[in-house]
């Protein structure tokens, strides 16, 4: 196959991968939304310990059909993710009630810096300057849209403190693990799925309780709210696949960046779906902003040296004045 048409072919899969994440993800806020704001499902860690169950469900019956290879992922690693990923819920979940949503907001923002540096301390990752700029403009535009009344107490920042950076390591970790052992994201979510399935189904009723005030064995399950239960469960498989594909495919940093490109769309269909309240000239800006800020990041993150491993500029860097000085020795001889 000609390069061109290699190329072409992995950025058509890659849009692909990132179309199926933009599509679940915002199908799945949609569904929760209306789970949660018109039937009183707020049991947000239970509900995600049952996401994992039916993922865990659908990984087994991928396996028993030959479509998910034997695989192999060592018990500390495993172990690892799980914690980071786990210690990501909860923390997320405590800091939306403990913060302002602005605060929150500004939390979440945050992921990227925090990804940024765990890729350069960890896999020696080298930024260009305008790739840099491109991050800081999409966070700008971002935080324009979203980011409304800030208040800060100690708890609250401890919450998100706790929820960024073991979200950044679970993401980090998802690229890590595929590219270290080889795995498929059928087969890390058939390793980790069934583990966060037990913990959040353990810890999530009591968390909700906690943060809730409710039992979510009390909750009223009528039919309508168990179709959308099971609904919300069923588009959770392709987001929980669509994350493990599009982290695997490019990285924790590129798939925050892209990720807010769903945040701005959330925004866009709440306007459409459920009125014009809060849009404003500055959420428009903001979107605007945004939008030119992934496309440069796109841009600058594919050109040469927008983003790559220090290990490997500096060996390319070595063979070039490597190159430079043999080329300047025979022409030496040759005079």
């Amino acid at each position: 196959m000609a390069p061109g048409s290699k190329a072409d072919k992995k950025a058509a899969v890659d849009v692909a991968a990132w179309m199926f994440n933009v599509v679940t993800s915002v199908g799945i806020i949609i569904v929760n939304k209306a789970l949660m704001a018109t039937y009183g499902f707020t049991f947000a860690t239970t509900l995600t310990g049952l996401h994992f169950a039916t993922t865990t469900l659908m990984t087994a019956v991928l396996r028993g059909l030959g479509y998910i290879q034997p695989s192999h992922l060592p018990f500390p690693d495993l172990l690892k993710f799980v914690l980071f990923a786990n210690f990501s819920i909860v923390g997320m979940n405590v800091s939306l009630m403990w913060n302002s949503v602005g605060f929150y907001q500004i939390a979440k923002l945050s992921m990227i810096p925090v990804s940024c540096l765990l890729e350069v301390v960890l896999d020696k990752i080298r930024y260009s300057r305008d790739t840099k700029l491109s991050i800081a403009v999409v966070l700008l535009g971002v935080a324009v849209c979203t980011v409304t009344d800030v208040s800060v107490n100690t708890r609250g920042f401890i919450a998100a403190f706790v929820g960024v950076w073991s979200t950044a390591l679970q993401q980090y970790y998802v690229h890590f693990l595929q590219r270290k052992y080889s795995l498929s994201s059928f087969n890390l979510l058939g390793h980790t799925a069934p583990v966060q399935a037990a913990t959040l189904l353990v810890i999530g009723p009591f968390l909700d309780y906690w943060l809730t005030n409710k039992r979510v064995d009390g909750f009223d399950y009528n039919l309508a709210s168990s179709v959308f239960i099971v609904l919300s469960c069923t588009i959770a498989v392709g987001t929980n696949l669509s994350q493990f594909i599009c982290i695997g495919r490019f990285t924790a940093v590129s798939f925050q960046v892209l990720g807010h490109m769903k945040t701005i769309l959330v925004l866009i269909l709440g306007f459409i779906f459920f009125g014009k309240e809060g849009l404003n000239l500055h959420v428009v800006l903001g979107m605007v902003i945004a939008v030119i800020g992934m496309v440069w990041y796109g841009n600058a993150s594919s050109k040469p040296g927008g983003k790559e491993r220090r290990s490997l500029s500096m060996s390319s860097s070595r063979q070039q004045k490597h190159g430079n000085l043999s080329e300047s020795s025979e022409g030496d001889d040759k005079v």
